[in-house]
This record gives C-alpha cells, sequence and structure tokens, in this order.
C-alpha cells in the first residue's frame, strides 16, 4: 500500500485494535520493591488497550478485539474500557479455566521486576467467527501488536482480519512487541512474526526484535530497511536512548529522544505508537510524528501506571514546551 493510502486511512481516526486487555498491579509508593509492597494501585493494562487507551486521549476513535474471562478481572477490564472510552463492541466475554492476563510490575528502574500472568491467557481464545463478523468498512486503519500470534486460535483469527481488512482498504499497523514468555520456541516466533510483518504497512519495534526477526541482532537495521523496501510503507527502528531510525517513501531519517527522569520501563512502546499515530492522523508531518510519539514515550516512564499515563493533546504540548528538546540523532 502508497503512502498516500496509509496516511488517508490512518486520517480517518478511527481504528479497530486487536489484541489484550489486562489488570495492572504497581506496588506504592513508587520505588517500592513487589515483594515489600503493602498497597498496590491497580490500572487497566495490556498492550493493545494501552495503544486504544493512548489514541482516545487525542481525540480519536478506538475499537478493542479481544476476549476477557466472565469474571470479576474481566469485568473490571470492561468498566475500565468504558471508562477511557474505548469501544468494546468485539470484546467477548469467555467462560472456562482461561483468566485474563495480570501483570504485576515495580514502579522503579534499578533492579525492576515485571511479572505477568498469561497462563492460560483469555485474549487466545479470539477466533476467526470473532473477526469474521467484525464490519471493517467502518474503521479507517487496523493495529495489532505481535502477542496475538503467539497462540491459537488467536494467530489464525488475526491473520484472517489481516486479510479482511486488506479487502477492505485499511492500512494494517504491527507492533513486533515480542514477549518470549507468550511463545513456545524463539524459531517459531521468528517464523510468524516475519510473516505478520511481511503483510504490515507500518510496523514499529526496537533493535532487538528487528534483530530478532533478522535471525541475529547486528542484522535488525537490515531487516528494517529491508521491510520498508519490499512490503511497508513506514518502518519504524527504535534504538532505545540512541532514538530511532525512520523508513519512509524510500527515504530514512534518524530522530532522537526527549530524556527524563524515568520511574519505570513499561509503557513506552504503547505510549510512542499512540502518539505516532495520533500525529499522523492530525495531518502532521512524518519527521514531527516520530517525535511526538517519543515524547510520549518519555512522559509514559515518569509517571506510575501505562494507560492512566498516556498524555493528551493538552499534557503532550505542555511537556513540549517546558521541555528543552529531544537529543541529537
Amino acid at each position: 500500500m502508497i503512502i498516500s493510502s496509509i496516511l488517508e486511512g490512518i486520517g480517518k481516526r478511527d481504528f479497530l485494535v486487536i489484541g489484550r486487555v489486562g489488570m495492572d498491579l504497581s506496588p506504592t509508593p513508587p520505588g517500592t520493591r513487589t515483594r515489600d509492597a503493602q498497597t498496590m494501585m491497580v490500572a487497566m493494562g495490556g498492550s493493545s488497550a494501552n495503544i486504544a487507551a493512548g489514541l482516545v486521549k487525542f481525540g480519536c476513535r478506538a475499537a478493542l478485539v479481544t476476549s476477557v474471562s466472565d469474571d470479576a478481572v474481566g469485568w473490571y477490564c470492561e468498566n475500565q474500557l468504558d471508562a477511557y472510552g474505548i469501544d468494546r463492541t468485539h470484546v467477548k466475554r469467555i467462560r472456562g479455566e482461561e483468566r485474563t492476563s495480570l501483570a504485576v510490575y515495580e514502579t522503579r528502574v534499578e533492579e525492576h521486576q515485571s511479572v505477568i500472568y498469561r497462563n492460560n491467557a483469555a485474549d487466545f481464545q479470539m477466533n476467526v467467527a470473532d473477526v469474521e463478523a467484525i464490519d471493517y468498512s467502518r474503521y479507517g486503519a487496523l493495529i495489532t501488536a505481535g502477542t496475538v500470534f503467539a497462540a491459537e486460535p488467536s494467530r489464525s483469527a488475526t491473520f484472517r482480519a489481516f486479510e479482511l481488512a486488506r479487502e477492505a482498504g485499511l492500512p494494517i499497523i504491527f507492533d513486533i512487541d515480542y514477549r518470549p514468555y507468550s511463545w513456545p520456541s524463539a524459531e517459531f516466533a521468528e517464523d510468524v512474526l516475519s510473516r505478520a510483518g511481511a503483510l504490515s504497512d507500518i510496523i514499529v519495534g526496537n533493535d532487538e526484535e528487528f534483530g530478532f526477526m533478522a535471525g541475529n541482532i547486528a542484522k535488525g537495521r537490515d531487516k528494517a530497511r529491508e521491510l520498508a523496501a519490499s512490503s511497508a510503507g513506514i518502518v519504524v527502528y527504535k534504538m532505545g536512548p540512541k532514538g530511532a531510525e525512520t523508513f519512509a517513501d524510500g527515504e530514512a531519517f534518524r530522530t532522537g529522544i526527549y530524556p527524563v527522569e524515568a520511574i519505570k520501563p513499561t509503557g513506552a512502546g504503547d505510549s510512542f505508537m499512540a502518539g505516532l499515530l495520533a500525529s499522523l492522523s492530525e495531518g502532521r508531518a512524518m519527521k514531527e510524528a516520530v517525535l511526538r510519539g517519543s515524547a510520549c514515550a518519555s512522559i509514559v516512564v515518569s509517571k506510575p501506571g501505562c494507560a492512566p499515563a498516556m498524555p493528551d493533546a493538552e499534557a503532550l504540548e505542555a511537556f513540549l514546551a517546558s521541555h528543552p528538546g529531544p537529543t541529537e540523532s
């Protein structure tokens, strides 16, 4: 898909987001280790739900496609989706032994611990019938994160959603989001994520994730460039504190980061994606959109929580006005 068509779909500001929603628990106050916790902050989590929350905060529309367990944790997630203004028409309750994901992570950088419970995860029970019931013509673009491909029937359902989105003319946006604990093996994950990448119009990932897809971390940048040349219209290759390199429309450019005093490492990627897409949906130039996504990532790592820390337009503008600016790329 050519870039003009990709941006046209994003410009509709109406996103279909496939992937999990879960419950996050964080020891309080910030800096507390989980093993020493007396109280916890509770919030909505899950990469796809976080991205959807970030988009809605910027005035976009977002609908989530997933499954949750028909129990107190699943109901909590449904209530949180409502509170954030995320459409949950396509969120299915399931009964059985599957459970909605739970993440316990520390609001600290040094010796940070994140423990994520994804055993028999409810969101992996999203199936082909669920995605075939969606009217894709209602949306401007489809977004997903790589975790949805880690198990069946979610994997087949998402590949089917890609087909239906393509038929409807929607650009496909893919956050690689490789989580080893979700996959049966690294070799299997490499194959599946590479297949998903080859079908995507926008791909976002870090150097380790692209390196993983290439079979060698040293070849990650080449893999990103290759995808941009062969199939994807936009590829963002993130390099942590070194910033990012974006490949788009036959060109490449580097961008820096907005240094902040981080209190946790989690949530940055989800916020980057939301900020990037929201900025593109507003018609901003590619480089400006990438930088605004980077600013959103910096905001989130400087605050407790993930979805609660996602900025809205006012918070982002205030941050940009007060910050000395990004590092040199």
